[in-house]
């Protein structure tokens, strides 16, 4: 159930995210509504998370999955630059997270 909670978590903030970008620096209203109501939630399903799971591996795991997702979604809906360094920077967040999680079974 703690990864399940960390998956909603982890979208809301992707979609608060992304919703900030729309927001014109929260000039309007519905994309800055979003980001907030989309944080919140984020949030308090991230606390709920924290009940059962370490704080080192839910936010590892939040951290690496939604900049991931964050550069992706830049990448290939936002018109932003998809170098070789950036992927393999987004490559190395990923392995970074695994790490940490494998480091944590032990």
């Amino acid at each position: 159930m703690a990864y399940l909670l960390l998956a909603g978590a982890i979208l809301s903030e992707v979609l608060a995210t992304t919703a900030m970008k729309y927001s014109d620096g929260f000039s309007k209203l519905w994309p800055s509504v979003y980001t907030g109501v989309g944080y919140l939630v984020a949030f308090v399903l991230l606390a709920q998370t924290l009940k059962s799971m370490s704080v080192g591996t839910a936010y590892a795991i939040w951290a690496g999955v939604g900049t991931a997702l964050i550069a992706a979604i830049g990448m290939v809906f936002l018109g932003e630059s998809a170098s070789a360094l950036k992927v393999l920077g987004v490559l190395l967040v990923i392995a970074g997270v695994v790490v940490l999680n494998a480091a944590g079974t032990h």
